[in-house]
This record gives C-alpha cells, sequence and structure tokens, in this order.
C-alpha cells in the first residue's frame, strides 16, 4: 500500500510539536507575553509543554516567606497583646464588606459558574491539563474523594444539620412562614445555593487555570503564573507577582487556622457527649488542636499521593457510613419524600435565589450579609489553596472532563450527604425531639440528632475521629500548597517548609482558644472573608487571562 503524502495538516502539527520541544529545553527564554506559534495556531492548540521538561531549579523564594511569614507572626502578637482590639477591627472591616461590596461577591460568584459552563462545551474543552495523551495522575475515585475531602472538610458534619434546620426555623425574607412545609423545600435548597454549583466553579476557576499554565504552560505552580500573559514576564516574576503569592499564602493560612478553630469546637462539643463533661476547658482544646496539628503534619509530610490521598479514601467511605446510617435508622420514608423536591426546588428556585439584592429591603440585606454573601466571600478567599491543591491532582484530566467533575461531582455528592442530615434534623426538631430547642447553637445539633437516633450510641465517638480527618486532610493540603508558593511553584516542596506552615496554621489557631476569648476567633474568621475582595477582583482577572 502507497504511503499517503504528508497534508499541509501534518506539516502544521509537526511545526506545533517542534515549538513545544524547543519551549521545553529552553529555560528562561520563553518570552510568555509575546508568544510566537506556527501558522497562527492558538497557544491552546499547541501540544502541551510539560512544567517537568523545563528542568526549572527551584528555591525558596526568601521575599514571599519572609513576607508571609511576618505577617502572620505579627498577626499572633497583635492578638496575644489585644485579643479584643482583633474582633473590633475585624467585625468593622467585615460589615463594612458585606455592606458595600455585596453586588462585587454575587456577580463574581455568577460570572465564574457560567463562564466555565461555557468554556466547557467549546473546542477548548478537549484539551488535556497536560501533554497530548497523558494520561490522569489519580484514579477516578480518589480525585473525587479528595475534591469532596479538601472541598467541603468539616462543613459536612459542621453545617450539614445546621444550616437546614436554621432556614427551616427562621427562612429567608419574602419567602415561607417558619417551621411549614414549604419552608422544609426550600430551607434544603437555600443550602444547596450556599454549598453547590457556586461554590465549586470558584474552585474550579484557579484550579483549571493553574493546572493549565503549570501541566500545559510548562509555567511554575503558582497563582502568579496564570498571569504572565496579562501581566507580562517581569511584573509577574516581579512585584506584582509575589504580591498575588502572599496574598494567597495569608488568605489560605488564616482560613484554615479558622477552620481548625471550629474543628476543635465542635470536636469538644463531642467529648462533652462521650465523657460526660458539662463544659470544655481551654486545656481540653489545646489538647486537641495539638493531636490535630501532629496529625496534619504527619500527613503533609508523607505527601500528596500517600498521605492525603490515604486520608481522603477512608473519609469519604466514613462518610459515606455516616449518611447512610442516619438515613436509615433516622426518618427514612420522610427522606425519600423530600429529598427529591428539595432538588426540584433548588433547580426551580436557582436564578430567583441569584437575584436577590439590596432592592429586596434591609431584610433582605441582613440575610445576604450574614449567609450568602458571607459564604461568596468564603469560597473566594479559599480558591487559591483549594484551588491550586485541586490542580495539583488534576494533571491528565481535560478541561471539560475538569470543569464538569469538580463542579457536578462534589456538589453532588454534597446534595445528598446535605439532605439526609438536615432534612433529619428538621424532622426531629417537628417531632419535638429532645435537644431541638431554640437556644441549641450550631455545633450542637450534629451530636443532639445523633443522640436521637437508635442504636447510635457509638456514632459521636465515631463523628469526632471522621471531623479530625476531615480537618488533617484539608489543613495537610493547605501545608503542601503553602509550601509550593514559597518555593517557587516546587511541586513537592521540602518537609521543613511543610512543617513549618502546619505549625503556623496551629499555632494561629491554638493562640486564640487558649486565650479564653471567643471573639478572636470570630474576627480570625472575619478577616478570612476580608482577604476575599482584592481575590475578587483577581477571579475577574483569571478569566481574562
Amino acid at each position: 500500500m502507497a504511503e499517503r503524502p504528508p497534508s499541509e495538516d501534518d506539516s502544521i502539527k509537526e511545526d506545533a510539536k517542534r515549538v513545544g520541544r524547543q519551549a521545553g529545553k529552553s529555560v528562561g527564554s520563553w518570552d510568555y507575553s509575546r508568544p510566537i506559534y506556527p501558522h497562527n495556531i492558538h497557544p491552546a492548540l499547541v501540544p502541551g509543554i510539560s512544567l517537568d521538561e523545563q528542568r526549572r531549579k527551584y528555591s525558596v523564594d526568601k521575599i514571599v516567606f519572609a513576607v508571609a511569614g511576618v505577617l502572620a507572626v505579627a498577626f499572633v502578637i497583635w492578638g496575644l497583646i489585644s485579643p479584643e482590639n482583633v474582633g473590633v477591627v475585624a467585625n468593622a472591616a467585615y460589615g463594612w464588606v458585606t455592606t458595600n461590596l455585596s453586588w462585587l461577591f454575587s456577580a463574581v460568584a455568577t460570572i465564574v459558574l457560567f463562564s466555565l459552563l461555557a468554556l466547557a462545551f467549546t473546542r477548548y474543552g478537549r484539551i488535556p491539563l497536560g501533554k497530548d495523551g497523558e494520561k490522569p495522575e489519580f484514579s477516578t475515585f480518589s480525585w473525587v474523594a479528595m475534591l469532596f475531602a479538601a472541598g467541603l472538610g468539616i462543613g459536612v458534619m459542621f453545617w450539614g444539620p445546621a444550616e437546614p434546620l436554621t432556614y427551616f426555623i427562621s427562612p429567608p425574607p419574602m419567602t415561607n412562614a417558619p417551621e411549614s412545609t414549604e419552608a422544609m423545600q426550600f430551607a434544603l435548597a437555600q443550602t444547596y445555593f450556599h454549598w453547590g454549583f457556586h461554590a465549586w466553579a470558584m474552585y474550579a476557576l484557579v484550579g483549571g487555570a493553574v493546572a493549565y499554565v503549570a501541566y500545559r504552560r510548562g509555567r511554575s505552580l503558582l497563582m502568579s503564573s496564570i498571569f504572565r500573559r496579562l501581566f507580562g514576564a517581569r511584573q509577574t516574576d516581579g512585584f506584582a507577582g509575589r504580591l498575588v503569592d502572599i496574598f494567597a499564602i495569608i488568605a489560605t493560612l488564616f482560613g484554615t487556622a479558622a477552620a481548625l478553630g471550629i474543628a476543635a469546637l465542635q470536636i469538644g462539643e463531642g467529648v462533652t457527649i462521650v465523657a460526660g463533661v458539662s463544659e470544655i476547658t481551654n486545656t481540653v482544646l489545646a489538647i486537641i488542636i495539638a493531636v490535630l496539628m501532629v496529625g496534619f503534619i504527619v500527613s503533609a509530610v508523607s505527601g500528596v499521593a500517600r498521605g492525603i490521598r490515604y486520608l481522603s479514601n477512608i473519609n469519604i467511605v466514613f462518610t459515606i457510613g455516616i449518611v447512610a446510617l442516619v438515613f436509615f435508622l433516622g426518618p427514612t420514608l420522610f427522606l425519600l419524600n423530600l429529598l427529591p423536591s428539595a432538588v426540584m426546588e433548588y433547580i426551580g428556585s436557582f436564578f430567583d435565589l441569584m437575584a436577590r439584592s439590596g432592592a429586596w429591603g434591609q431584610e433582605t440585606i441582613d440575610f445576604q450579609s450574614a449567609w450568602t454573601v458571607y459564604y461568596w466571600a468564603w469560597w473566594i478567599s479559599w480558591s487559591p489553596f483549594v484551588g491550586i491543591f485541586i490542580a495539583r491532582i488534576s494533571r491528565g484530566r481535560t478541561i471539560r472532563q475538569f470543569i464538569l467533575g469538580v463542579i457536578l461531582i462534589p456538589s453532588s455528592l454534597l446534595f445528598v450527604a446535605y439532605g439526609v442530615m438536615g432534612a433529619t434534623a428538621i424532622w426531629m426538631r417537628r417531632e419535638g425531639k429532645p435537644g431541638f430547642d431554640e437556644e441549641m447553637g450550631a455545633p450542637q445539633v450534629l451530636f443532639t440528632m445523633v443522640d436521637n437516633l437508635p442504636f447510635a450510641e457509638w456514632l459521636p465517638l465515631v463523628i469526632m475521629v471522621i471531623l479530625a480527618i476531615f480537618f488533617i486532610t484539608a489543613a495537610d493540603s493547605a501545608s503542601v500548597v503553602m509550601g509550593i508558593l514559597t518555593t517557587r511553584g516546587r511541586q513537592d516542596p521540602p518537609k521543613l517548609i511543610v512543617v513549618f506552615w502546619g505549625l503556623v496554621m496551629g499555632g494561629i489557631a491554638f493562640i486564640m482558644l487558649i486565650l479564653g476569648d471567643e471573639t478572636a476567633l470570630e474576627g480570625l474568621q472575619s478577616l478570612v472573608i476580608i482577604t476575599a475582595v482584592p481575590f475578587a477582583i483577581i477571579m475577574l482577572l483569571i478569566i481574562v487571562a
């Protein structure tokens, strides 16, 4: 059979491959601000330039490391000297942000979601986040487990039963009567809105952008690498790029420290049930934090593949088991009737939920500030950490697989988990079960619900283990990400760097709690929200870049 003569398309492909190989060999000579591609091929269609092929030498970025470290230590000193002042300043700033910039957060959440969905179904959706033909690094199950554990974490157990119950007792303004049948469905729909597609779209934007520039274009695994073509190589490698990376570290550091404090408080609630004590002291909370610190440092040092993947696989099995137990030991028939209607309520009210704004009146403004805008700001502030970690575990997936997988798969799991946990709490409230009164706080809802399940006396201890693993998984992911950001994008940062950031995270939460003043912890959470303001703008720039 005669050999087919080379066509013009074959020539274009060969030229493109040659450019890719040459780019991989010429470290430091690639001008990303003015790229030249054969036959004017769009850069996204040029065969991938692996980050590994760059033969880049990594070292600690002393400026990024020093500035971020000094800011963290300064904050700890401030908290030691004047914790009340921390709370006052943070809450004042938080109030200003939620009052004056609510529209910005809502706009960012909506633009990001629909921009990504549109991108997924274009021809660029077939582009792999890696070289052509490269296989995914992790199995689909491990990938989903790490997404679920790193992005949702403690929220499933903490807010899963508490948030829907809150909306059932006190529905959002201009919706339904308190504790009515309609309020049940809308309570779950409102929860899905806060924890579903919008949240994961923000993570997907940052994660997809970082994965593309690192594994497809051969740049460093840094937040700043996204803006190389937008800002130019000089600014990206200089002040502007370092500022982006420093801010990503600070947001990750404070966000994870606040989560550690929340985890310690809820585990403390479990200790009161298991140990039969009436109050948890600061000493017990300090021990809880110390154990969690040791756990996530050990996990982070062991590496992503051995540590985080192993714990994620264990925890998703445990979480499915807990949700299944609540489903079968709780009001099974009630759940089967309510959950499908709640999902349909969410879908039917999707655009109505997005359209709420300050124009709806003061009550809506107050609700949006306390809940919706708070969540949008929280997801934005966590997007550098979760996004970079998702990029690290998503090498080899196509852009379409990445976007749809990151947005839809964890959201679907969340709908089931939050539906079962939240609807069970609502049912117990309606049935007048012991402990479900007006005075019950959010940390108490989970253990009060479990305490009312039959044959589940042993469950609080298991839940405490799950809460600990959930935090360890998120915290060691954060330690690795901050190590990457301080070593110029090294995918396996030195263990000492990872341990340092782990100790700093635990130290911040530890100091806040041993002060014996919850205002400090609440102020820390408010500071996390404040960090979302510049990142809201950065996320819009990512779409352009």
